[in-house]
């Protein structure tokens, strides 16, 4: 089975940081990814796709990225279930990332755009 997705657009706020009770940061961010066909009233609508990052990905991200900054994500799609207070069952799809790449231009101080760093 395959299961990946790339996907290039625009951070629409500052991400913000935060930790697990374990101590392992992780991040959500959300891009704006503008579609390649223009609507009815000729304008490009945009999508919004929610992203989890983990580990030295979420760090170096908030670390970083800014809103506006243009970021590509390597990752998967994942899909999860609940049930909320009416008792019917709610589907939530995210992307959850394992590469970052920071494609507006180099922060200062910083030796290197790629924030792909897997640790386990």
């Amino acid at each position: 089975m395959i299961n990946h997705i790339v996907l290039v657009g625009r951070l629409t706020k500052k991400p913000e940081l935060r930790y697990t009770h374990e101590g392992i940061a992780v991040s959500t961010i959300t891009l704006a990814i503008n579609r390649t066909f223009r609507n009815v009233e000729g304008e490009y609508d945009a999508d919004f796709v929610n992203i989890t990052l983990w580990r030295k990905n979420a760090e170096n991200t908030a670390a970083y990225c800014d809103k506006g900054a243009v970021v590509g994500v390597v990752g998967r799609v994942q899909t999860r279930t609940f049930e909320n207070n009416l008792q019917q069952r709610v589907y939530m799809t995210d992307v959850v990332a394992d590469a970052v790449k920071f494609l507006s231009g180099k922060p200062s101080g910083f030796s290197s755009f790629d924030s792909n760093q897997q640790e386990e």
